[in-house]
């Protein structure tokens, strides 16, 4: 198959021949018909994720296509099936998985990061019976692809971490992939969306996508921005960006009683996010994290999705082929283009 390979920690990548992944027991092989890049993805390329030992090495973790072959044991698909997966591949064996937690499963693994992932035609992946979603027939792949990643992401942190209600007041640091994915779920929950970023193309598809405010977080000081466009502060807020610049802004934004909802990852090199801790204690404020979705929660996302509520197709800017892969997730450590970029390795 054709695959995207580094060999090192932020050094070349290209699209070679590489094996086809052998059958797991258990699990399945799919046939990547979308698959996004991801700041996450650009973490891993870096270093930052120590789930990645061994080189040569393929990325990708969020996809959709069209299962290929099962191993042994595997009882709900079948080869031909239309499928995305979760991020976070569960054991389905651990105590958080019996408790419906498989995001948070001790054993999990994460195609591109414990394994090669989805920047590639073909990828393995554990568990088939626990992780694999079934995707209906209209839903496009490149649309699919998100479901993987960003959009649910999203959709758990701001719904079932940040427990976001009609009419609450909710700000979003950071409207790359999962911020924007933020936006549109919060306006659709009947929230008010502040929006903030260093971009003016990710803040005006920020309002598209219904945000009622957006504020330049590289003009002064953002927090103060949102406490004052909100009647003081945030009922929710969300870092979704990844630095401890967000993350305190994130957190000095909220008001009495705020909960803040961490969800970009920070890398090493940037050092400890330095939290107003007295201001937590003060003001009773939340402090969450937020790490994907279990695929036995993803239905109500689908439906909405079907109902034409979330509009994840929304949200995709690009379609590249596998040979344009590379510099896509080398722009990832910039601010780069409003929107999602989905690879077709077809």
């Amino acid at each position: 198959m054709r695959a995207v390979v580094y060999e090192a920690f932020g050094g070349p990548m290209e699209v070679r021949e590489v094996p086809d992944p052998p059958v797991p027991p258990g699990g399945a092989v799919v046939r990547v018909l979308a698959t996004g890049v991801c700041r996450s993805d650009w973490h891993g390329w870096q270093g930052h994720d120590p789930d990645i030992r061994a080189f040569p090495h393929v990325p990708g973790h969020e996809l959709a296509g069209v299962v290929e072959a099962v191993g042994g044991g595997v009882a709900r698909w079948r080869p031909g099936d239309r499928v995305t997966v979760p991020f976070v591949c569960a054991c389905g064996r651990c105590a958080s998985c019996a408790a419906g937690d498989q995001q948070v499963c001790e054993n999990q693994t994460q195609p591109g990061f414990s394994h090669w992932g989805s920047f590639a035609e073909l990828v393995a992946l554990g568990a088939a019976d626990v992780n694999l979603v079934g995707l209906p027939e209209e839903m496009p792949y490149t649309t699919a692809a998100a479901l993987g990643c960003r959009f649910a992401t999203a959709y758990r942190a701001v719904l079932a971490r940040g427990r976001t209600a009609p009419g609450e007041w909710v700000a979003v640091h950071g409207c790359g992939g999962v911020g924007l994915s933020a936006v549109m779920i919060a306006a659709a929950a009947g929230a008010r969306v502040v929006a903030v970023d260093v971009s003016a193309d990710a803040l005006a598809l920020a309002r598209e996508l219904g945000a009622a405010e957006a504020v330049d977080g590289s003009a002064g000081d953002p927090a103060a921005a949102v406490r004052e466009i909100t009647g003081g502060g945030a009922h929710v807020s969300l870092d979704a960006l990844g630095s401890p610049a967000t993350a305190r802004a994130s957190v000095e934004g909220l008001r009495r009683r705020g909960r803040h909802v961490q969800v970009g990852l920070l890398p090493p090199a940037a050092g400890p996010a330095p939290l107003p801790m007295d201001q937590v204690i003060a003001l009773e404020l939340e402090i969450l994290g937020s790490h994907g979705m279990a695929a036995h929660a993803y239905a109500p996302m689908l439906e909405l999705v079907s109902a034409g509520t979330l509009r994840p197709d929304a949200l995709v800017a690009r379609v590249i082929g596998l040979e344009d892969a590379p510099a896509a997730l080398a722009a990832m450590g910039t601010a780069g283009a409003a929107g999602m970029t989905m690879i077709a390795p077809g």
